[in-house]
């Protein structure tokens, strides 16, 4: 198997929709991909208390993080016969609305790129250090705990 480098998944802001579609698009290319899975992450105006969430603000240890998603990303490819992975996260303040995180996995077949994609976005949730501050309306804000 041929050894993958280390890459950086982290985007400064919200990732747009023109991004996306971009990246999909870039696909159609690919004759040998018989189907993508991707997931997109929001950020949600959720109610807490009495105060509602206007954005999160994302924070990492870059180097760790790069790190600890090349472990990841390996893994997964060992485990699944995919044909393409791609993961961006956000930094910075995203709003309630906007995407933070896009994962999308390829392969021949789409079983296979749906159990990837499911099983990235759950270690990327549960692994990956990656820290979200809740910013509510009322300018206070609170350390999110993934759920």
């Amino acid at each position: 198997m041929q050894e993958r480098k280390p890459k950086n998944i982290f985007v400064q802001g919200a990732i747009s929709a023109g991004f996306i579609a971009e990246s999909i698009q870039k696909h159609s290319t690919k004759t040998d991909i018989g189907a993508h899975s991707i997931f997109l992450g929001q950020v949600r105006a959720d109610t807490l208390g009495n105060k509602q969430v206007i954005a999160i603000e994302y924070t990492t240890y870059q180097e760790m993080a790069l790190e600890k998603m090349h472990e990841i990303r390996e893994a997964i490819f060992a485990k699944y016969p995919l044909t393409c992975m791609h993961v961006h996260h956000s930094l910075g303040v995203i709003a309630a609305g906007e995407i933070c995180l896009f994962v999308f996995t390829s392969s021949k077949h789409r079983k296979v790129a749906i159990d990837a994609c499911e099983e990235l976005v759950e270690r990327i949730k549960q692994e990956l250090p990656v820290w979200g501050k809740e910013l509510f309306e009322d300018e206070s804000h609170q350390w999110k705990k993934n759920t």
